[in-house]
């Protein structure tokens, strides 16, 4: 069975780099990173990947207005996203959740919490 392809979508280069280094050295997993969602579509039909990890909060598009994007097209809309972001408030929690993310972490994270989310949001999809 091959790697698990997963597309991390973070304006913060560091958090980006850190997080792809750490998800790799797991082994199980082929990570790409974009520092922002502007070529989110084009990346999503290319690269195909499985899980889509996704800031919040970032210049020109958002995280929720990458949700939408996604939802509209008809591979977007198949892939489970998790939205990763340093604000921790109800609100945008909620209008994540109605945009069909399946989970959502606040930083700072643990590498272990987010490939536990990725290993479970892989389970759900194949259901």
């Amino acid at each position: 069975m091959g790697k698990k392809k997963i597309l991390i979508v973070d304006d913060e280069e560091s958090f980006l780099q850190m997080l792809k280094l750490n998800l790799e050295e797991a082994g199980t997993y082929e990570v790409m990173g974009l520092m922002n969602a502007k070529e989110i579509l084009s990346t999503v039909h290319s690269f195909r990947p499985q899980v889509i990890l996704l800031d919040l909060i970032m210049p020109t598009i958002g995280g929720l207005e990458v949700c939408e994007m996604l939802n509209n097209d008809p591979i977007g809309k198949t892939i489970p996203i998790i939205i990763i972001s340093a604000l921790d408030k109800d609100v945008d929690k909620v209008k994540a959740f109605k945009l069909g993310v399946v989970g959502y972490l606040v930083k700072p994270i643990q590498t272990e919490n987010v490939i536990a989310l990725v290993n479970k949001s892989l389970e759900f999809k194949q259901q």
